[in-house]
C-alpha cells in the first residue's frame, strides 16, 4: 500500500511546480545537498527545521507564507530585484518602533525625487 505524501512534501511540491522548478534546482537555491533533499521526497520523510528554514529561504518565503495554504509560490520575490528583496527582509527583522522611523525617512526621501509619468 503506497503512503500518501505528507504535507510538507506536498507543500513543497505545489512550490516546485508554479515555479517549473526541479528538486535540483531547490537543492541549489537552498544551499542543500541535492541527494538530502530527493531521499525526504523518496523516502517520504518530514526535513527537520533547519532542513525546511533552507528550502524557505531557497524559495524566498518565510514559514508562515509555507505553512500558509493560500499563499501562491508566486510571490513578490518573483517580481522584485536582488536589493528590494533584500531591503524587505531587514524591514521584517526590525522592532515597530525602527519600522516607522524607515517608513518616515523613506517618506522624506521620496519628496525630493523627481515625478514620473505614469
Amino acid at each position: 500500500m503506497k503512503q500518501e505524501k505528507n504535507f510538507i512534501l506536498t507543500r513543497i511540491q505545489q512550490f516546485l511546480d508554479e515555479r517549473n522548478w526541479t528538486i535540483y534546482r531547490l537543492a541549489k537555491e537552498s544551499d542543500l545537498a541535492y541527494s538530502s533533499l530527493n531521499n525526504i521526497f523518496v523516502r517520504n520523510t518530514i526535513p527537520s527545521i533547519v532542513t525546511l528554514e533552507r528550502i524557505c529561504d531557497g524559495l524566498q518565503i518565510t514559514l508562515k507564507d509555507f505553512f500558509d495554504e493560500g499563499t501562491s509560490a508566486l510571490q513578490l520575490s518573483d517580481i522584485l530585484d536582488t536589493d528590494e528583496r533584500e531591503v524587505i527582509s531587514i524591514y521584517r527583522n526590525l522592532k515597530v518602533s525602527d519600522k516607522e522611523l524607515l517608513k518616515a525617512y523613506l517618506y522624506g526621501l521620496s519628496k525630493n525625487l523627481p515625478k514620473t509619468s505614469e
